[in-house]
């Protein structure tokens, strides 16, 4: 991130977002708003509630589990907000051509399962193909394997980067963003301050997807193949492969936590020399996942961003409340204890 000249220190923020159809997300602590432009140019809002696994379960909130309960957490959330932004951004404007919920959810089950095929599945067979069984030369198998999932995946991005209809999220992407780095730099939550920005961020699911792929790379190379496939009694060629692909598909939860966890170390330091140099690629690929938004845009985000703040205010000031008359109380029990004394 380039600060400008006169910017205040910064102080880093939890809160987070996520582009949609012609709106943003915005997430906090303890609730998540989203704001939408209608087709009439008035802007839908709504505000809910938070509730996360951790807060019933706080064992959730272990390292490396939290990234997996987080990451599985985000993708519910994201159905969500999808579903609100398609209902209220003018798709399916037809009575009849309206998506249910059950056809956004199956959507988004699909597009996770072909994300799995794409970057999984259709790598490893290439790799197959290319290098040979996984178990003779494990290191240039798993290396091969793991710079073909980043090409890919670069090439995903490219391609649907030329979409139109991608173009203008991509363009609320980097309203979320500046949006986000004006809060964290204490400034007012106004157009002009809010352009000065760029669109690029330390805390982004573009990077976090990246982390996931580099740090893929070396969970895949450390796991033992030909120990279990000799305890699998497995020998054939494409057992290999296929338990090679199973392993992959079984892993994605605890990679998906190891790389929340950097993205997290990462994003409350990211002036150090060694954090630029781990998040570099990551804010490189925000390059082609953002673009410059419009002030329309920006609009759209304060909109989805003032929910947020409101309610970080308020539960602070709650908290700090309770510590106050937690303290009282103390006090007078304090006292209650010296006059019995006396």
């Amino acid at each position: 991130m380039t600060e400008t000249k006169t910017t205040p220190h910064v102080e880093h923020t939890h809160i987070g977002g996520q582009a949609v159809l012609e709106g943003i997300m915005m997430r906090g602590k303890h609730n998540w708003a989203i704001a939408v432009r209608q087709p009439n140019g008035e802007i839908h809002l709504e505000e809910h509630d938070l509730k996360t696994a951790v807060s019933k379960r706080p064992w959730l909130g272990k390292p490396v589990i939290r990234g997996v309960v987080t990451f599985y957490e985000t993708i519910v959330l994201a159905m969500q907000a999808f579903a609100v932004s398609a209902e209220y951004a003018g798709m399916g404007e037809e009575e009849g051509d309206k998506l249910t919920t059950r056809e956004i959810s199956f959507s988004m089950v699909l597009g996770l399962a072909l994300s799995i095929v794409l970057f999984i599945v259709a790598p490893a067979l290439l790799t197959n193909w290319v290098i040979g069984p996984a178990t003779t030369r494990p290191f240039v198998w798993n290396l091969f394997d793991g710079v073909l999932r980043v090409f890919v995946f670069f090439g995903y991005i490219w391609a649907v980067s030329r979409v139109k209809d991608i173009q203008r999220v991509f363009a609320y992407h980097g309203a979320e963003h500046k949006t986000i780095h004006a809060f964290e730099h204490h400034l007012p939550l106004e157009t002009d301050e809010i352009q000065r920005f760029e669109t690029l961020h330390v805390r982004c699911g573009t990077s976090f997807l990246l982390m996931v792929m580099f740090i893929a790379l070396i969970v895949y190379s450390l796991v033992p193949m030909k120990a279990i496939l000799a305890a699998a009694g497995l020998e054939t060629r494409w057992a290999v492969t296929l338990l090679a692909i199973l392993i992959r598909i079984i892993l994605l939860p605890l990679i998906a936590g190891l790389a929340y966890e950097v993205i997290k170390w990462a994003g409350r330091m990211p002036d150090n020399p060694i954090v630029k140099v781990v998040l570099w690629p990551g804010l490189q690929l925000q390059r082609m996942t953002t673009r410059q938004p419009d002030d329309s845009m920006v609009e759209i985000a304060v909109a989805a961003m003032q929910p947020i703040i409101a309610r970080e205010e308020l539960e602070a000031a709650r908290a700090s409340g309770e510590a106050a008359q937690s303290a009282v109380q103390q006090s007078v029990a304090a006292s209650g204890e010296i006059l019995d004394a006396l």
